[in-house]
């Protein structure tokens, strides 16, 4: 056992880190450095949380500790878990698949960012509910958290709805995310979609949807296309690929000028929906193909 207790060779990527010994000495050091948290936790809970500075481990500075001992402290040694966590800001990666209102299917990756918030709520909701007690464990959950509230969130749009309203349908995504976010938390800095598509069938299919009923010459037809493209462009996060895509082969299907349209046959990435073009792995996410 040690007499100080510190997570000294925290690296800038490193979200936890849990001190090796749970048998702990009464009157041990706890250094907590600045921009980390040292929580204790014992049972299933997270109990004492201390900031950044130099702590002394006693009765009276641990109360919850002791309270859930229920004060029957004996001898010099106590036996809880010390989790370390990082305040500062991190990157995640998210992507997957989804379906939109009208069962279309729908691919999307990107990045976002975040800083834990609440160490003592990430503690117990995260790190101990998930057994999560790693950085590895802790992005892997994050990933497939984000993943499933933005599918939730994209299920409420139609196809045409996620392609021509991405400002607003990115803005209700970001917001439900935040909030889910706070509850375990974590905040949500920022959130950045790099990508957004669907399948050649559908785009056609979007396409079909954009120009019935609609009267007039192609010509009328391609602007409006290359509006909805180009909106996609636009809008805050959106990757640039979603557009080009999108454009490329509705204006093939209407015998306009466009960038070529995904290859029949093209795979995609299980986890995030990204194009292989005969990889190994996954370019985006680091997925193994299957």
């Amino acid at each position: 056992m040690a007499d100080a207790i510190e997570w000294t060779n925290a690296g800038p990527d490193q979200i936890v880190w849990r001190y090796p010994d749970n048998r702990i000495k009464w009157g041990s050091q706890l250094i907590v450095m600045e921009n980390q948290a040292a929580i204790f936790y014992r049972d299933g809970k997270a109990l004492d949380t201390f900031l950044a500075g130099r702590h002394k481990l006693t009765t009276s500075s641990m109360p919850g500790l002791v309270g859930w001992l229920q004060k029957k402290v004996k001898g010099d040694v106590f036996e809880a878990t010390c989790i370390f966590i990082s305040r500062g800001q991190f990157q995640g990666k998210f992507g997957g698949r989804g379906q939109t209102s009208d069962l279309a299917p729908l691919m999307f990756h990107g990045n976002f960012w975040f800083k834990i918030k609440e160490p003592k709520i990430f503690t117990n909701e995260v790190v101990g509910n998930q057994n999560a007690f790693d950085t590895r464990k802790i992005n892997d959950f994050l990933r497939s958290f984000m993943n499933e509230r933005i599918i939730d969130e994209f299920a409420h749009y139609d196809l045409q709805a996620v392609f021509t309203q991405l400002d607003e349908t990115s803005m209700k995504v970001n917001t439900k995310v935040r909030m889910n976010f706070e509850r375990i938390g974590l905040e949500l800095v920022d959130l950045k979609f790099e990508g957004i598509d669907t399948t050649e069938k559908y785009r056609e299919r979007l396409f079909m949807l954009r120009t019935a009923g609609v009267s007039g010459s192609q010509l009328l037809g391609s602007e409006t296309v290359r509006s909805a493209a180009d909106s996609i462009g636009r809008s805050p996060g959106a990757g640039f690929g979603a557009g080009a895509a999108l454009i490329g082969s509705m204006g093939g299907a209407m015998g306009g000028q466009g960038g070529a349209s995904t290859p029949a046959g093209a795979k995609f990435c299980s986890n995030c929906g990204t194009e292989l073009k005969g990889a190994k792995f996954c370019p985006n996410c680091g997925t193994k193909v299957g």
